[in-house]
């Protein structure tokens, strides 16, 4: 089988793993990461957070950015226009947000964010040991850490999502650190 049909293989495995939790359990366990992301320097040293807007059982970010805001952090989510992909600031879910692709919220393109140094906060379908990422197959985030090396990562998974290894190309960018709700893993 060859990387393009493992992944494919790896996607439809964990899409079964995140249906197969309850909406309260997906929540509690994505409190969990909020509790670890929060404890990190990289976290608490950050002014700007990338963040992404959760979707389909992924860990939950709505928490974490209130607390950002809170915090005194500007936040930033992504919109996709074609094959690119834009971090907007928002400060409110209710004003600053409107249904976007896939099924995701995105923010109105109304303050564009540009800060280089800021924490990118990575989703994906599947990790493992070495920090590697299976996407969902767009290859947003990947072209997007392409264009901003000097962004840091950060990766938020269920354990369920860690796998020994997983398939990967050269070209797939690996966050520094993957947090959960039992751990943080970082980049070998």
């Amino acid at each position: 089988m060859d990387k393009k049909q493992q992944k494919k293989e790896l996607r439809k495995e964990i899409q079964g793993l995140r249906k197969a939790h309850t909406d309260q359990e997906i929540h509690e366990m994505s409190l969990k990461i909020l509790e670890r992301v929060q404890e990190l320097p990289v976290y608490q040293e950050a002014e700007v957070l990338y963040a992404y807007m959760d979707c389909r059982h992924e860990v939950e970010t709505r928490d974490l950015i209130g607390t950002a805001w809170k915090a005194g952090k500007r936040v930033a989510v992504p919109k996709v226009t074609g094959q690119e992909m834009q971090f907007y600031y928002i400060t409110s879910f209710e004003e600053d947000l409107d249904a976007g692709s896939f099924g995701i919220q995105e923010p109105k393109e109304t303050n564009p964010a540009s800060e280089e140094r800021a924490l990118l906060l990575m989703p994906g379908v599947a990790f493992d040991e070495a920090c590697r990422r299976v996407g969902y197959g767009g290859g947003f985030y990947d072209r997007f850490l392409e264009a901003h090396p000097q962004l840091a990562t950060l990766a938020l998974a269920f354990e369920f999502q860690v796998k020994e290894a997983v398939p990967y190309e050269t070209f797939d960018i690996r966050p520094a650190r993957i947090v959960t709700e039992k751990r943080v893993i970082e980049r070998i």
